[in-house]
């Protein structure tokens, strides 16, 4: 292989965004599996978001190539020389290409909802990330994932809608982080999204919310559409009949204490699984954590938040065959 060819490779791989590609790919196909998915299931899920990623990274250096310069942004593969920013524009093009018949290899309904979340990225490549509106394309992004996951099975069941609110506030989530190391050089840069419109302090403290909340959705939500243990039928038998011929009634409980014995009075609650309030707890304490030093210690929200992301992750995961309710 000649040294042009080598550095081409180079630059791909590095203008991808390799982190966030692997790790979201690693995610849904973790998903696909833990929802039912067998393996050839699998391999076209995997095949199919890591074409979508790998075109979403390629169109973002591609797209903002001439701000990196102005910012001297070094690490960008397509400022120092080792691709050209042509070179990802047909790279993008070719990934996305084969990203359609990947996705709708799971079906017709799971693939037009995962070119929907593509597409979505796209577009906040484009110019949506200079807007306020700069979180939607994240929240589309991500939320659509479960869908595409359960409308891949038999039957093509849609999934329950915890999944996809908590899947839409990762995606928020991962929005804010992705934002908060490259805050000055966008603003140097013209870029005001959201996140860059609140500034750095707001930013740092707003970043773990929404993780939270996904948190508590992943928590509790599989117990919202998880039925109750059936109550085995009461015996029959012969009722006592007064002498005009209908049946005495019990007399009233006086007792305050009998209502509450007939069960819980938020049987979801009761439901959940302790690991659920255990990732609960931790979610919180590292929110608090990230919140009341973030203050002197700039970087502890952004660790807080990665955190709160992984415990998000295992929950989801964990929650993998109640996806579909």
């Amino acid at each position: 292989m000649t040294d042009d060819g080598r550095r081409m490779i180079a630059g791909l791989a590095r203008g991808c965004h390799p982190g966030p590609t692997v790790a979201v790919t690693s995610l849904v196909t973790a998903l696909a599996a833990a929802a039912g998915h067998g393996a050839a299931g699998c391999l076209l899920v995997g095949l199919a978001v890591l074409s979508g990623q790998l075109s979403i990274g390629w169109c973002n250096d591609a797209a903002d190539a001439g701000r990196d310069v102005a910012a001297g942004r070094a690490d960008k593969p397509a400022v120092d020389g080792t691709i050209t920013p042509r070179a990802l524009w047909i790279a993008a093009a070719v990934a996305l290409a084969c990203c359609v018949p990947l996705s709708f290899a799971s079906g017709p309904l799971a693939g037009s909802a995962h070119l929907a979340g593509v597409l979505a990225a796209w577009a906040y490549d484009l110019g949506v990330k200079a807007t306020l509106l700069s979180w939607v394309p994240y929240a589309v992004g991500f939320g659509v994932l479960p869908a595409f996951v359960t409308l891949g099975l038999p039957g093509e069941p849609w999934p329950a809608w915890w999944a996809t609110a908590a899947a839409a506030l990762l995606g928020v989530g991962a929005h804010l982080a992705n934002v908060l190391p490259d805050l000055a050089d966008d603003l140097a840069t013209g870029v005001r999204g959201w996140p860059q419109r609140l500034g750095a302090a707001r930013l740092r403290a707003l970043l773990p919310l929404p993780l939270l909340a996904a948190t508590c959705l992943l928590a509790f939500g599989p117990s919202t559409t998880t039925p109750p243990t059936a109550e085995p039928p009461a015996a029959t038998g012969h009722s006592a009949v007064l002498s005009d011929g209908s049946s005495p009634s019990a007399p009233a409980s006086t007792d305050p204490s009998a209502d509450e014995a007939d069960g819980p009075a938020f049987p979801g609650l009761a439901r959940t699984s302790p690991m659920a309030w255990i990732a609960l707890a931790t979610a919180v304490v590292l929110t608090a954590a990230g919140l009341l030093l973030g203050r002197n210690h700039p970087r502890v929200p952004f660790a807080a938040a990665v955190a709160v992301a992984g415990v998000d992750v295992a929950l989801l995961l964990t929650g993998g065959a109640s996806l579909t309710g």
